[in-house]
């Protein structure tokens, strides 16, 4: 039983000898931890942005050639380009939402900076599946109307013979299919599992603000 839950047991006991707690006290205790769960949304951002760099890093050389021979350098440099910035604007507006939740005075401001922040994550999240969905489904179009050029260069890249052009796009493309969905099911279950747990807490806050306000 959580913190929360203990302070509204004595609340509603009648034969407490301790002072009942008011709506003050509990209203306290729900800015408290409607606080704590969008720093905690604020700090997975920023360790999520992290983590696609470090994992950038990571990457093969010769998948990276791959990339620059067939001509898609300028075209993945522009699409972090667009993915960072756009992180960082969700990363400013979390912590916007964490300030404004941290400094509020009133219950009715609470309820609505917790809808405001619930409303940003959602953003956030669809933002990032459907990127993802989009990036993947645009590269595999490219290589689709460059085949030819796949095929050359991963046959020299790679060493890749005694195999037919239409044979190996085949096996090719079924890989990529595979790999996008479970890389897209990866992050469909990371966010949630996480962002799912600390949005329905948050829910949860503005149920007990709102039985407090009426």
């Amino acid at each position: 039983m959580d913190e929360l839950e203990l302070l509204k047991k004595q609340w509603q006991s009648s034969e407490q000898k301790l002072p009942k707690l008011t709506y003050d006290d509990i209203y306290k205790m729900l800015l408290k931890k409607s606080s704590s769960i969008v720093k905690w949304i604020f700090y997975i951002s920023i360790a999520e942005i992290l983590f696609w760099t470090l994992l950038s890093f990571m990457v093969p050389e010769s998948s990276t050639k791959f990339s620059d021979d067939i001509g898609l350098h300028n075209i993945l440099v522009g699409v972090n380009v667009l993915n960072y910035t756009v992180f960082g604007v969700f990363i400013i507006l979390f912590y916007r939402n964490y300030r404004k939740i941290s400094t509020t005075d009133s219950i009715k401001d609470l309820m609505k900076n917790i809808l405001r922040t619930r409303k940003t994550v959602k953003y956030f999240v669809i933002y990032n599946v459907t990127a993802s969905v989009l990036l993947i489904i645009g590269i595999n179009f490219y290589y689709y109307f460059n085949q030819d050029i796949v095929f050359q260069f991963m046959t020299e890249d790679y060493g890749i013979t005694n195999i037919s052009q239409e044979r190996f796009m085949k096996m090719f493309f079924v890989i990529q299919i595979l790999f996008g969905i479970v890389m897209i099911g990866f992050i469909l279950l990371f966010y949630r599992i996480v962002y799912g747990i600390l949005l329905r807490r948050l829910y949860n806050n503005y149920k007990e603000l709102k039985k407090i306000e009426l």
